[in-house]
Order: C-alpha cells, then sequence, then structure tokens
C-alpha cells in the first residue's frame, strides 16, 4: 500500500504517550508499505528535526508553518481570535491554508492509496472529496477528555474556558468523523461512543501496545520496598491533576500506615504546582533520559487520575516490567485488565491508598499481582498491534475498491512526493529500499509518557 500519514506537531522526540503509540505503528507500516509521512509544526524550519525525522523515514516531508506558541503573545492573541470561531482551539491552532494546499496536492488517486490523519488536530486542513480513503485514528474520545479537564480544574476561569472548548469539541468531534471513511479507536470504551455515530462498520480498535524489548521484567528484581512511582509528561494537565492529588489525599494515607514510603515524580516539564511538591518525602525529577531505571525501582506504580480519555501507555509499560499498578478506573479505561488480578483499581482516596498499603506490605500478594500483569503484557507487543493496524488499512482500501474502481499507476508515494513538493528531503545513504534504518537508542530520547 502507499500511506499518506498525516502528523500535526513534531513527531520527535518520542516523549509523550501519542507520539509513541504513532511512532511504533509508523515504524513497521514503513517496513511493509511505501509510506509517507507529513509532520508539520510550529516554524521557524528545524533543519535537525528534519534530518532525524529523514532517517528514520525516508522521504518524510517535515513542513514548518506558522502555529501559535504555547505561551507566547502571539499565541495567546490566536486563542482569543479562537473564541469566535467555530472550531475548537486544539483543532484551530493547527489548521492552515498552506498545510490544506498541500495535502490538496499530495492526496491524488494513483499516488496515494489510503491516508491516515493522526488524532483530531489536522482534520479540518483534508477537504472534502479528497479522492482516496482517509483513516481518522482516534487516540482519544476529544470531547470527554475537554469535558473531565472542565470538571477537575481548580481556577474558575480556566474551568469556564475548559467547558467552551469542550462544547465546541462535541459539536465538531461528533460532526467531522462522519467525513472519515473510517475510524481507528484505541479502545472498546471509545469505539462504542463512535459507532453510536457513524455505525459499527466505518470503526475498528486497535489497542495500545508496549515495546517488551525495553520494557521487561528484571531477572535480579531490585526494587524499593517504600517507593511509589508515577510517570508522564508533567506538561499534560491531567497527569499534573494527578499527582497534586495523589500527595495531597492519598499519600498523607499511606505515609500514616508506612512512614518510610517516598513517592517519586518521572516526567518532563514539571511547572509550579507539581515542583512545589518535592520536600523529603516527594522527589520531583523532571525529564529523564529513560523511566525504566526509575519503574524497576517501585514497589508499586500509581496511576491516579481524574482527567483522561483513550488508553495509558504508563500502565502497560508497567506491567510489562512486572511492577504491581495501582489505578483509578479513568487511569486504566480502556485496558482490558482485571480488577485484583493484573490491576487493583481504587477511586476514593482512601482505598486507593489501602491498596497501595497492602501491596507494599504483602510480597506475596504483590508478587502474584507483578506476575500477572506481566504475563498479560507480553501479549501486546508493537509488532502485533501495528498488524492488526494494517490489516484494517487492507480492509478499508479493498472495501473503498469495490465501491468505485481507481486507477493505480506503479510509481511509488515517495516518488510522487517529491515530484511535488520541495519540502522533501532524501537521505537514503544507503541507496535503500523504503523503510526504517536500524534503531539506536539515541533515535527515542526522553520516554517521558502520556
Amino acid at each position: 500500500m502507499r500511506i499518506l500519514w498525516v502528523k500535526a506537531g513534531r513527531l520527535l522526540p518520542v516523549d509523550t504517550g501519542g507520539k509513541i503509540r504513532s511512532f511504533n505503528i509508523l515504524k513497521h507500516l514503513s517496513q511493509w508499505n511505501d509510506l509517507g509521512l507529513l509532520s508539520y509544526y510550529a516554524g521557524p524550519r528545524d533543519e535537525a528535526y528534519e534530518e532525524d525525522l529523514n532517517r528514520l523515514f525516508p522521504g518524510a516531508i517535515a513542513m514548518p508553518v506558522p502555529l501559535p506558541g504555547k505561551s507566547s503573545l502571539k499565541g495567546r492573541w490566536d486563542y482569543l481570535k479562537g473564541l469566535f470561531v467555530p472550531l475548537p482551539y486544539a483543532v484551530y491552532k493547527h489548521t492552515t491554508a498552506d498545510v490544506r494546499s498541500h495535502l490538496g496536492r499530495l492526496l491524488v488517486p494513483g499516488s496515494v492509496d489510503i491516508a491516515i490523519c493522526d488524532f483530531l488536530a489536522p482534520s479540518a486542513n483534508f477537504g472534502p472529496g479528497c479522492g482516496v480513503p482517509v483513516i481518522l485514528f482516534e487516540h482519544n474520545v476529544e470531547a470527554l477528555l475537554w469535558r473531565r479537564q472542565a470538571a477537575h480544574h481548580r481556577n474558575r476561569i480556566a474551568s469556564a474556558l475548559y467547558r467552551l472548548e469542550a462544547a465546541k469539541m462535541l459539536k465538531y468531534e461528533t460532526s467531522v468523523i462522519r467525513s472519515f471513511d473510517h475510524i481507528i479507536a484505541v479502545s472498546e470504551n471509545d469505539s462504542r461512543w463512535f459507532r453510536d455515530i457513524v455505525g459499527p462498520s466505518r470503526v475498528s480498535v486497535v489497542p495500545t501496545g508496549v515495546d517488551t524489548s525495553i520494557y521487561h521484567p528484571d531477572e535480579r528484581p531490585a526494587s524499593d520496598g517504600n517507593l511509589i512511582v508515577f510517570s508522564g509528561s508533567m506538561d499534560w494537565e491531567a497527569n499534573a491533576d494527578a499527582v497534586v492529588h495523589f500527595c495531597k489525599a492519598i499519600l498523607p494515607i499511606v505515609r500514616h500506615r508506612i512512614p518510610e514510603a517516598r513517592f517519586r515524580i518521572v516526567g518532563r516539564a514539571p511547572g509550579p504546582a507539581v515542583r512545589n511538591l518535592a520536600s523529603q518525602t516527594v522527589e520531583v525529577t523532571g525529564t529523564v533520559d529513560s523511566v525504566v531505571p526509575h519503574l524497576r525501582r517501585a514497589a508499586v506504580v500509581v496511576v491516579p487520575l481524574r482527567i483522561g480519555g483513550g488508553t495509558r501507555l504508563k500502565i502497560l509499560e508497567a506491567m510489562a516490567m512486572g511492577k504491581a499498578v495501582v489505578s483509578t478506573n479513568i487511569g486504566a479505561e480502556g485496558l482490558n485488565l482485571r480488577d485484583g488480578s493484573e490491576i487493583i483499581l481504587a477511586d476514593q482516596p482512601s482505598d486507593f491508598a489501602a491498596a497501595i498499603v497492602r501491596l507494599m506490605q504483602n510480597e506475596r500478594e504483590r508478587h502474584r499481582l507483578e506476575q500477572n500483569a506481566a504475563a498479560l503484557a507480553r501479549n501486546y507487543g508493537w509488532d502485533g498491534v501495528a498488524a492488526q493496524f494494517q490489516r484494517v488499512l487492507a480492509d478499508v482500501l479493498n472495501e473503498s475498491a469495490t465501491r468505485s474502481a481507481v486507477p493505480v499507476t506503479p510509481s511509488p508515494i515517495r516518488t510522487a512526493i517529491s515530484a511535488r513538493s520541495p519540502l522533501t528531503h532524501h537521505h537514503r545513504s544507503n541507496g535503500g529500499s523504503p523503510g526504517l534504518h536500524p534503531f539506536t537508542a539515541s533515535d527515542i530520547r526522553g520516554r517521558d509518557l502520556n
């Protein structure tokens, strides 16, 4: 298949849950197909990023565009302008005439067989009647995510803005998903929401995976029996809310029973609310090269999320390492896990704390949970997950072919892209065929997960 994958923002470094999911599926799809990747990002041009992207995905287009920044004056002004347009800001800020025009030139029947819109963010750049089947890869139900953020934000003004965005997102998401040929969800929970809107035949589920070559049980466990660990990108508000909530409502109960208990927050870009949690018993690491050493030391891994959607890679990664996990139901949402068997689920602070204490004090129960967790996680390797994704693409393409015969030329997608775009850079030092060059540890930096 000749695939065009469209990503808003940078794919590298692979330092969030969404990027990890996309990157690993892309890695396998590029080995099996003729893959074109368009990654458009806030300018100015970053030559180092473009070189890295092309080394991993030869022929990729890295396209700098004038997107608003997170904290710049222009970003605030763009947000104010976005209040008066029907698009939710998370989509509006990733929508540009340049990208829309470029996609119009790339999505040509006979050059591309199928296209993938990665996340909802780039969706408004796809014009009507693209000429090829377009699949929307939904990592979350965005409307639900925004509604939960509004419900838990402590600032009244921010909460009101989140409610406005949640309402706009609900209207937009329920409308725009009808325009795509197919939806890929990451969990059965999410798929039910989409199926209610577009019908069951247009929705498939491809679960979240885990890199079992990186995340696996230690042959000689070296955990610290008093250490509790949370990992996640701390610039994602759901994670920041989770650790603040844990430190205020749950950790004091645990320490009352186990005074030696310590909590480590592992993840990039902690804001003031998270940094202020640091104390003799709470460690805030900031960006780390890898979460693996921190997970190895954990007696218990916690996921006290009150906001979220999709599925949490952090849970599968901790389980793959043979770690006991305590999570809220929202934290473990979308994962096919049994409470008390592979994970312990608790929503009330007292119940959450009691579960941690029980696991820290009862080595036999903790070991049972760890073994069950590791055994289940082994079924979710990225190669199998990507194979499911590939089957969905083939099914959608076959179904489209039965509806209308589209002439196909023998030219590969990267040839078509490079003929149409001066932004394409080729770095095939080996003169090799399409696909990925061998990966090294430096290819994936700062693995702090959502």
